[in-house]
C-alpha cells in the first residue's frame, strides 16, 4: 500500500513536535523538581551550621532544649571524623554497630568538595532517608530526613506547567493536520497532472499561474525530450552491455591474472587466474576474490607509490614466491581506481636462467679445447720441434678437435630437440634393432675395455618416435658406462614391462658407480660434472645425460636414476610409448 504524501508530511511534522513537546516537558519537570530538592538541601545546610556550633568537642553532644525546638523532631543527627568513624547519632545509641561511613555517597562528595547529598536506605536501621552532609571544623556534620510522604509530596512538581504543554501540543496537533492536507491537496494535483502527460495525444491543460504552475511546464518539457531520447538510450545500453559482456569474457580467458580495485581499494572485479597467482603468492590463501586485502606485505611497494606518487600512473615489479616468478603491473585511472595484472613468468625466467648458465658452461667447455689447440699450434709455428714432436702435437690437437666437434653435435641435437621438435619425423621402430645398431657402432671400444653388453628387449616391441633420438638414448647411455664404469664390467638392456601404451625399460651396469648420492638428483643437467677431472680425463662434452632426459620426455616417458644393486654401478629407468 502507497502511503499518501500528505500523511507522510503529518507524520514528520507530528514526529518532530511531539519529540520537542516531550522534550521541553521532562526538562522543565525536572528543574522543577531539583529547584525543590534544592530548596530542602539548603535548610538542610543550615540545620548543619546550627548543630555544628554546638558541638564544643569530640565528645560533648549535649544540645540546648531550644535547639530541639528550632530542629525538626525527625531529624537525624550524625558526627563523622575524616576516616569514617560515627562519632555521634541521636538515633543509634550503639555507636559501636555502626560501620564505617567512609564509602557512603554523601561522605564521598562532603570531602571532595565541601558537601553532598544522597537519597538512600540507612543500612544501620534501614530507613530511606534525604542525607546531606558538610564538611565543617574537620568533621563531616551530617543531617537527614526520613524520605517519607511528606518529604515526596514537597519535591513532586506541579503539574499545571504540564496540563499547560499538553494543550499547546494539541493545538499544534491540529494546525500541523491542517497544514499537511492543504499541502497534500497541491501535491495530489501534480500527481493528477502527471499522469496526463503519460498520455500521447492528450492536451496539457494549463494548471495554475504560480510557482506550482511553473513546475508542471518545465516538467511536461522535460518529459517530451525524455521520450524522444528514450529509444535511443534503450539502443545504447544494450550495445554498452553487449560491449561489457565481450570485455569481461575476454578478461575471464586472459593469459594474464587480472584484478580492478575502486578508488576505495576495494575489489570491483577480477578473474580466476588473478585468485590464482594470489595463492602461490600470499601467506593467507583465499577462495573468494572480493576478500583480496591489499595489506598482504609484497603489496607494500605499490601501496607506497599509490600514497606518494600522485601524478603518475604506472608501477611494475617483481615477485618470487614457492619457487614461482610473478610480473606485477598496476595502471592507475583517472578517479583513482587502478587495475593489478599478476603475470607468471617463471618459464620465462627459468629460460633466461637458463641461458646465462648455458652461455657460461659452452665458454667454459669450449675454452679448453680452443686453448688446447692454439697452445699446440703456437708450439708448432713458434718452434722448431722434431718430428716425433710435432706429430704427437698434432695428434693431440686433432683429438682436441674431436672433442670439441663432439660438444657441437651434442649442442645441435639439445637445440633441435628444444626448438624444432614438431619437424622431427615420427615412425614405428623396432627398439631391439636400434639398440643391435649401438652395439655394432661401439663394439670395438666395447671389447678393448672387456664390457659385456647384454640385451633383454623383445624383437617385436615397436617405439613411436624418431631414430636418432631413439639411437641417441641408448648410445649415450652406452658412452656414459664406457667413460666411467670402469673396465671388465657389464651392461644390461632389459624391457620389463608394457602398460598404458608405454614401454618401461632398465639400463643397468656394475661398475664403479657414484660414491656420493645427492649426485644422482642432477645427472642430467646440462654440462653437470661427478667430478671435473674425470670428465677432463676421460672425454664428453658433458650433455650426454641432458640428451637422454630430453629424448625420453620428447617421446612421451620419465626417466630416473639410482645406484645399482650392492651400489655397484648405476640403474637407469625410463619409459617409451610404443605400440605394441
Amino acid at each position: 500500500m502507497i502511503k499518501k504524501f500528505h500523511q507522510k508530511l503529518i507524520f514528520c511534522f507530528l514526529l518532530i513536535f511531539a519529540v520537542c513537546t516531550l522534550g521541553i516537558a521532562i526538562y522543565e519537570q525536572h528543574r522543577a523538581r531539583q529547584y525543590r530538592k534544592d530548596a530542602l538541601l539548603e535548610k538542610l545546610d543550615t540545620y548543619a551550621e546550627i548543630i555544628a556550633k554546638y558541638f564544643s568537642s569530640e565528645n560533648d553532644y549535649d544540645f540546648p532544649e531550644k535547639l530541639f525546638e528550632l530542629l525538626p523532631a525527625n531529624l537525624r543527627i550524625t558526627s563523622i571524623d575524616y576516616n569514617g568513624k560515627v562519632l555521634y547519632d541521636n538515633v543509634i545509641p550503639d555507636l559501636s554497630s555502626l560501620e564505617n561511613h567512609l564509602d557512603r555517597p554523601e561522605m564521598i562528595e562532603a570531602l571532595n568538595s565541601g558537601y553532598g547529598s544522597s537519597i538512600r536506605e540507612s543500612a544501620s536501621n534501614n530507613i530511606a532517608y534525604l542525607y546531606y552532609a558538610k564538611n565543617i571544623n574537620g568533621k563531616i556534620i551530617r543531617v537527614a530526613l526520613p524520605y517519607d510522604e511528606q518529604v515526596k509530596f514537597f519535591l513532586r512538581t506541579n503539574d499545571e506547567f504540564l496540563f499547560f504543554i499538553i494543550v499547546v501540543f494539541l493545538v499544534g496537533l491540529t494546525f500541523i493536520i491542517y497544514i499537511g492536507h492543504y499541502f497534500g491537496r497541491a501535491v495530489r494535483r501534480l500527481r493528477d497532472f502527471s499522469k496526463i502527460l503519460e498520455i500521447d495525444g492528450v492536451d496539457i491543460p494549463k494548471f495554475s499561474e504560480d510557482e506550482l504552475g511553473e513546475i508542471c511546464e518545465n516538467i511536461a518539457d522535460s518529459l517530451r525530450k525524455i521520450k524522444k531520447n528514450e529509444k535511443r538510450l534503450k539502443e545504447d545500453e544494450k550495445r554498452l552491455a553487449r560491449e561489457r559482456e565481450k570485455l569481461l569474457l575476454h578478461v575471464q580467458a586472459s593469459a594474464e591474472g587480472i584484478c580492478f580495485f575502486n578508488a576505495d581499494r576495494t575489489v570491483a572485479f577480477y578473474n580466476g587466474l588473478f585468485l590464482q597467482h594470489f595463492n602461490i603468492i600470499s601467506n593467507h590463501p583465499l577462495t573468494i576474490g572480493k576478500e583480496i586485502s591489499l595489506n598482504e606485505r609484497f603489496f607494500h611497494p605499490m601501496l607506497m607509490f599509490l600514497n606518494q606518487c600522485i601524478n603518475e600512473d604506472y608501477y611494475e615489479t617483481q615477485v618470487s614466491r614457492q619457487g614461482c616468478d610473478f610480473l606485477l603491473r598496476m595502471n592507475v585511472f583517472e578517479d583513482r581506481s587502478f587495475e593489478m595484472i599478476l603475470i607468471d613468468v617463471t618459464a620465462k625466467e627459468n629460460t633466461r636462467r637458463l641461458k646465462q648458465e648455458m652461455t657460461g658452461n659452452i665458454a667454459h667447455e669450449l675454452r679448453t679445447p680452443v686453448t688446447s689447440i692454439r697452445g699446440f699450434l703456437e708450439i708448432l709455428l713458434n718452434n722448431n720441434v722434431g718430428k716425433e714432436k710435432k706429430q704427437e702435437y698434432l695428434q693431440r690437437a686433432f683429438l682436441q678437435t674431436q672433442i670439441l666437434s663432439e660438444l657441437i653435435s651434442d649442442m645441435s641435437l639439445l637445440t633441435k630437440i628444444d626448438a624444432k621438435a614438431q619437424s622431427l619425423k615420427m615412425e614405428n621402430w623396432s627398439i631391439s634393432k636400434i639398440i643391435k645398431s649401438v652395439y655394432e657402432d661401439t663394439s670395438v671400444a666395447l671389447q678393448e675395455k672387456n664390457i659385456k653388453f647384454v640385451c633383454d628387449v623383445p624383437e617385436d616391441v615397436a617405439i613411436v618416435g624418431n631414430q636418432n633420438l631413439l639411437y641417441s638414448i641408448f648410445r649415450n647411455l652406452t658412452e656414459n658406462v664406457m667413460r666411467h664404469a670402469g673396465n671388465d664390467v657389464d651392461i644390461y638392456i632389459k624391457m620389463y614391462e608394457i602398460k598404458a601404451g608405454k614401454a618401461y625399460f632398465i639400463f643397468s651396469d656394475n661398475g664403479g658407480g657414484i660414491e656420493e648420492e645427492h649426485h644422482l638428483s642432477r645427472l642430467f643437467e646440462r654440462f653437470y660434472r661427478v667430478h671435473d677431472g674425470r670428465t677432463r680425463t676421460t672425454g664428453g662434452s658433458g650433455l650426454g645425460l641432458s640428451i637422454v632426459k630430453n629424448a625420453v620426455l620428447f617421446h612421451g616417458g620419465t626417466i630416473s636414476v639410482r645406484r645399482g644393486k650392492n651400489d655397484k654401478g648405476l640403474e637407469f629407468l625410463f619409459s617409451l610409448q610404443c605400440v605394441r
